[in-house]
């Protein structure tokens, strides 16, 4: 069935990225089960994320102007403050912690220090919050650069033809 498949495929990409050993690139953010780079590479990726847990955490978590770890509102993942921020990047040789997971209307947030950026890539998210979006633009020398965009304007967009579903999706 084409929409299982398309839905495992979530199940095989990587839990976060590193940029020239300096920059550490997550959909949401840290866990307190997680210290070191190596612990997240021993992660058994290849399944549904779990409710709880160090990959839920990875996907769920935000940053948050607090002293250690807090209980995230959303239910999963964890609240983190700069200190946490700041133990993760020094015992792991970081720069920069580059997430997403948060609407920024400005389209990207820096916090604790510029040790930490939330890049927000989707305009005007559900067609109704106004904000920009941003992309993160590193050059060869990992200098950044926010590429801010707004959303198409509405009579740009146009209105999509009506096509018949395709069996599968029946």
């Amino acid at each position: 069935n084409v929409w299982r498949y398309c839905t495992e495929v979530f199940d095989y990409l990587s839990l976060s990225a590193l940029i020239e050993d300096k920059i550490f690139c997550v959909h949401g953010g840290l866990s307190p089960s997680i210290n070191t780079l190596d612990q997240i590479r021993t992660i058994d990726r290849k399944l549904e994320v779990p409710h709880d847990g160090a990959m839920c955490d990875l996907l769920w978590s935000d940053p948050e102007d607090i002293d250690g770890w807090g209980l995230s509102p959303r239910g999963a993942g964890y609240l983190f403050g700069g200190d946490v921020v700041q133990q993760f990047n020094t015992t792991n040789h970081l720069d920069l912690i580059c997430r997403a997971h948060q609407l920024v209307m400005e389209g990207y947030k820096h916090m604790f220090s510029e040790t930490l950026v939330t890049v927000w890539s989707a305009p005007n998210y559900c067609y109704r919050c106004g904000n920009v979006a941003a992309i993160l633009e590193l050059d060869e020398h990992s200098h950044k650069t926010f590429k801010i965009f707004d959303a198409a304007p509405q009579d740009a967009r146009g209105v999509p033809a009506k096509r018949a579903c395709a069996d599968y999706f029946l």
